[in-house]
């Protein structure tokens, strides 16, 4: 509960003061770049990173542990023991700052080596005025996106070396070191440099940006790709292709035309020119390297542009040699292999000269016994039965697109699920969950909410209207869709049921839409039997006399004993025996005259309530098995009148759940009086309705021993 509580305020911190924004990182381990440094130069001393030490355990745990070979004879050393002059960025930053060393990580090489394509980008990564003279004390810091934040990680520059060389990556010139030290603060994030090993560029290409990745494979080229390229940039995307190799030897290994293959190039334009007449589709390529350049059709100087006007020749500047060529898109589909294209936030954006994609981005969990629900179509009954149980969201769209890409009206809308902590994970043996999502239009009748939960009668008897392409155990599952405008429920889901893990949802619309969780509101409209003396019939006077003894009260020791007594007489329902706080909980909700114990109408009025609770636990337990199961126990305390978000019911489960997440009988009716019980205290505490309440130390304290 504890756990729950922190996290809540954490996002409610956030909301309020925008930690985490592009404007205000949240220093990654609470380490403060500035207040580290000040004290390193104040002490005459070089900055040791606690948190990610020069030792095996940063390097990794299984091929780059302890005990491997590729460990031994490793050492840290600074870069003024590996060289005279040491420097951060020579001349700005350039692809040859970018080789690769003893790790298999060249697609995160890869996305380093586009950030040298944008100095905007570049500089919001790797922050500028940093340097090996200037209040140099041994400590770097870069500026990442990870899982909906920005955090800025300080690094030390200790770096792993053998022989006197960088182990890792490093720069062609061999004095510059900022592409290393990046390569270090990423390999911090993420808790050692081995789970770096094998990835997709994309997640590089997100990480820097904040962006939304899409990728395509060229030999499937989706129609009107042209035309989402073209907008794509208009909307201030980064563009990436590369050429597939079919082995190690063919890394950068340069075709008879002058392209180069594994190697990434980005897309800097795409247009429509008029050749003799006819429309033809051009994008202008850049090669990173500034030279080796494209000779085959539309290439500089190439016959080809003598059939344009020479004003549109001169708009394009097709001519100068610096990396950059103009390619047909025709020739682009036969001779790349693959295009990423990364949508930026509104606010990685500072030119007025590009549009901007709307943008929503959600926390969510899978929690086993409450919100891991599954797909729908997962194997046998049960994923139907628990996908219902997964987390929810909602969007609203209203507005169609300007321009459409393919020449239909409908609304563009990008949807990204980003499962967390992946790499971190592998030390462990955890491997990422295989994650999709679907999406629903919302009924009528629940048309303008979303507060609410949408249940069997839609996610089961209802197709959905759209869905990622494939359940996958990726990082991020990403997808392009038309939708008509209206209302819609996006529901994430891992491919087996009761599977954790967290998540981001992102959102990229390209007109304004309403976007938020489905979630039911928290409240309670509680049942409550009007029982007076008169209402008692003279068999339960009887009976309560004989059970009651001298005092004709029950005090919680002899209500347990009571209630253990009947529920062990019915086949239909199991327990391990009522505990004494529940009833004392009982008492607590029941006792009208303070006297800590249960008179004649208080103890009927018990009865009653247990008999209504009774009969919606059977109708809920839907196999007879004398248990609820978890799915099942939203369901049933709906029925009871408690409308209970997600998070609740996890609390809830965590506590009155057994260990294969199944709910007895006496566990779920201590856990209706606990929910009657908080609600009347807190409606008592809420004199003006507000729904919140202040409570001093001493209320507190009294409110959580009860």
């Amino acid at each position: 509960m504890a756990s729950t509580a922190a996290e809540l305020a954490r996002r409610k911190a956030r909301e309020q003061d925008g930690a985490g924004s592009q404007a205000n990182a949240i220093p990654f381990n609470q380490q403060d770049f500035e207040q580290l440094r000040g004290e390193c130069l104040q002490n005459g001393s070089l900055f040791c990173d606690p948190t990610f030490p020069a030792t095996w355990d940063s390097l990794g745990y299984n091929q780059l542990g302890r005990y491997s070979s590729k460990t031994i004879g490793v050492e840290w050393k600074r870069p003024t023991e590996l060289c005279s002059e040491p420097q951060f960025i020579v001349d700005g930053a350039q692809r040859t700052d970018i080789c690769q060393g003893a790790l298999g990580d060249c697609w995160l090489l890869a996305a380093i080596a586009s950030l040298t394509l944008d100095p905007q980008i570049l500089s919001r990564v790797v922050p500028p005025a940093q340097s090996f003279s200037s209040q140099y004390a041994g400590i770097f810091h870069f500026q990442l996106w990870q899982y909906g934040e920005w955090v800025d990680v300080v690094v030390d520059d200790r770096l792993p070396t053998r022989d006197g060389k960088l182990l890792f990556v490093h720069s062609a010139e061999g004095r510059e070191f900022w592409s290393a030290l990046l390569e270090k603060a990423y390999a911090k994030l993420n808790s050692s440099y081995e789970a770096l090993t094998g990835g997709s560029s994309i997640e590089g290409f997100e990480d820097f940006t904040g962006g939304i990745a899409e990728s395509y494979d060229l030999r499937e080229a989706p129609p009107f790709l042209f035309n989402i390229m073209r907008k794509a940039l208009k909307l201030g995307s980064l563009l990436g292709c590369s050429i597939d190799i079919s082995s190690s030897y063919e890394t950068e290994a340069v075709t008879s035309q002058k392209l180069v293959k594994g190697h990434a190039y980005s897309i800097t334009a795409a247009e429509q020119v008029q050749h003799f007449g006819s429309a033809v589709e051009l994008l202008r390529i850049r090669n990173p390297w500034g030279q080796v350049e494209w000779t085959g059709a539309w290439s500089d100087d190439s016959k080809e542009w003598d059939g344009v006007q020479p004003e549109e020749r001169r708009k394009l500047d097709h001519s100068a040699d610096d990396g950059e060529f103009w390619m047909s898109y025709k020739d682009f589909l036969c001779q790349f292999s693959h295009l990423d294209i990364c949508n930026l936030t509104p606010d990685m954006l500072t030119s007025n000269e590009v549009g901007r994609w709307n943008y929503a981005e959600f926390e969510g969990a899978w929690r086993v016994g409450s919100t891991a629900g599954g797909c729908r179509n997962y194997p046998g009954t049960t994923g139907a039965a628990t996908f219902c149980s997964n987390p929810q969201f909602f969007i609203r769209l209203e507005d169609e697109d300007d321009d459409p890409h393919d020449g239909e009206d409908g609304c563009t809308v990008l949807i990204g699920l980003l499962q967390k902590d992946g790499r971190k994970e592998r030390r462990f043996g955890r491997d990422l969950n295989t994650i999709g999502f679907a999406i629903y239009q919302v009924p009528d009748e629940y048309k303008g909410r979303s507060n609410v939960h949408l249940g069997p009668d839609v996610l089961l008897r209802r197709a959905a209207v759209a869905r990622s392409q494939t359940f996958i155990n990726m990082r991020e599952v990403c997808g392009r869709f038309k939708l008509p405008p209206g209302e819609y429920a996006v529901v994430p889901s891992t491919f087996e049921p009761h599977r954790k893990g967290s998540f981001i949802l992102r959102v990229f619309t390209e007109k304004e839409a309403h976007t938020s969780p489905m979630e039911d509101d928290v409240n309670a409209e509680i049942h409550e039997p009007d029982v007076g003396h008169n209402d008692v019939d003279p068999h339960f006077k009887r009976l309560f006399v004989q059970i009651s003894g001298n005092d004709a009260e029950i005090s919680a020791f002899e209500l347990q004993q009571i209630l253990d007594k009947v529920v062990a007489q019915r086949s239909d329902v199991k327990t391990d025996g009522f505990s004494l706080q529940t009833c004392r909980d009982i008492i607590s909700l029941l006792d009208t005259d303070g006297s800590v114990k249960l008179g004649l109408v208080e103890f009927h009025t018990l009865w009653t309530k247990i008999q209504r609770y009774l009969e919606i636990f059977k109708n809920h337990d839907s196999d007879g098995s004398g248990t609820m199961s978890s799915h099942e126990m939203r369901a049933a305390l709906a029925e009871a009148g408690f409308q209970l978000n997600s998070t609740v019911i996890q609390e809830i489960i965590g506590r009155y759940a057994d260990t294969s997440y199944a709910v007895d009988f006496d566990c779920y009716i201590g856990c209706l009086i606990r929910l009657e019980l908080l609600f009347k205290m807190f409606r008592t505490l809420d004199k003006k309705n507000q729904g919140k309440i202040e409570l001093d130390l001493q209320q507190w304290l009294c409110l959580a021993i009860n």
